[in-house]
């Protein structure tokens, strides 16, 4: 995929604009007067942040997904066209009024937008690590078809894609994620169960939204970025490891097959990658805070505790096993987060409902081979049974 020459700003279609990603992307924007330009906006239903970005980068179109929010801005924005729903979502990626695609949305509402912009052959500038776990073989196979080429803004990502620039596939011996460890790195096991919503959504280093948050500290993020690896770097599951690294400076390494390992290093700024996502191969001049290593704090690296952790297990497996098992992981992990946030279930909770998920007969897990032309149904229907049955598990 060729973005236009400079001769005019790169258009940017940013789907999840009021979470953190979103925000950041925007500041991006606004620090790069004349190479990008918004065209269009997506949230789920913060209008009050999405009338201010309005009127301040005059999409052509946004779209909201709560459908009462979408009313209601409506009669806000009467000179703004805005779409409603699910399908608004993907009317207006399907539109393709825009050079880069932008995905910001939380978890599986990711999907659908991120296909039509992949259909059309896009740049797309992934943050939505959901879309690529329940959907990777397809993406991967669509993306081949049309030439979209997909850049994660992920810093985890970002880091090997930087570091594989240049390089060879079949000369990556490992990829080496690393992981900040959360807020409970260091809290004993058995106290766990007194872990509540304010405490796990401190996190140690990174500002970001509640569901990613507490993906954070259960490691589940750092499951689903395993099985993410695996679809946009080619590579099996075997050669993806993870490293606890609390300082968040190195953002993940490659191993080479000659035994040197790349790594790219810098501030916790997620603006970074997202310009990078925004602009590669070019870099663009800075202002953002620059890395001084005379002056860090020393850089440790530890394995992952996988008895506190499960998660990070069973998103291995999930990936593993492939088929349908990352959907339903992804599925049973949101209901699961939604309710330890509502103050459903307790923290700990949170690992044993996915668990439960992936082994249960109730749940369709058909493994055989899915067809590409038919897989997005099968996944669309995986993650609805998914959640009806983990919806029903807290009921009990």
């Amino acid at each position: 995929m060729h973005l236009p020459t400079l001769a005019a700003p790169l258009r940017i279609a940013l789907f999840g604009s009021t979470g953190s990603i979103g925000v950041n992307t925007l500041d991006v924007v606004r620090r790069n007067p004349g190479r990008f330009e918004i065209t269009a906006l997506a949230a789920h239903r913060n209008i009050e942040l999405l009338a201010e970005q309005i009127a301040e980068f005059h999409p052509k179109a946004v779209a909201v997904s709560d459908l009462d929010a979408a009313s209601e801005l409506k009669s806000r924005k009467p000179d703004c066209e805005v779409l409603a729903g699910a399908e608004g979502l993907r009317e207006l990626a399907e539109r393709g009024e825009y050079d880069i695609f932008v995905g910001a949305l939380v978890g599986f509402a990711g999907l659908a937008p991120t296909i039509e912009a992949i259909k059309l052959g896009k740049r797309i500038a992934l943050a939505n690590k959901e879309t690529l776990v329940v959907a990777g073989e397809l993406l991967s196979a669509m993306a081949a078809r049309s030439g979209s080429e997909i850049i994660p803004i992920d810093s985890e990502h970002s880091a090997i894609y930087q570091c594989l620039v240049g390089e060879s596939g079949e000369s990556i011996r490992r990829i080496i994620l690393t992981a900040s460890g959360g807020p409970f790195r260091t809290l004993p096991k058995e106290l766990f169960s007194t872990i509540t919503r304010e405490m796990a959504l401190k996190h140690p280093k990174w500002v970001m939204g509640q569901k990613i948050t507490i993906d954070s500290a259960t490691l589940m993020n750092k499951g689903l970025e395993i099985i993410e690896a695996k679809w946009l770097f080619g590579v099996p599951l075997s050669k993806i490891d993870v490293v606890i690294h609390p300082q968040s400076i190195v953002h993940s390494f490659v191993e080479f097959s000659d035994g040197s390992i790349k790594a790219q290093l810098g501030m916790p700024d997620m603006r970074m990658p997202i310009q990078y996502a925004l602009a590669a191969p070019e870099r663009l001049n800075t202002s953002y805070s620059l890395l001084d290593l005379a002056s860090s704090s020393p850089l440790e690296f530890s394995e992952p505790d996988f008895e506190k952790f499960p998660c990070l297990t069973l998103a291995r497996l999930a990936g593993e096993r492939g088929g349908l098992y990352p959907c339903v992981l992804n599925a049973a992990n949101e209901i699961a987060v939604e309710a330890f946030l509502d103050g459903r279930i307790p923290f700990t909770k949170i690992p044993t409902l996915i668990e439960s998920a992936m082994k249960s007969d109730d749940i369709n897990r058909d493994q055989k081979e899915m067809e590409t032309s038919a897989a997005l149904e099968q996944i669309i229907s995986c993650d609805e049974e998914s959640r009806r049955w983990s919806r029903r598990q807290l009921e009990i």
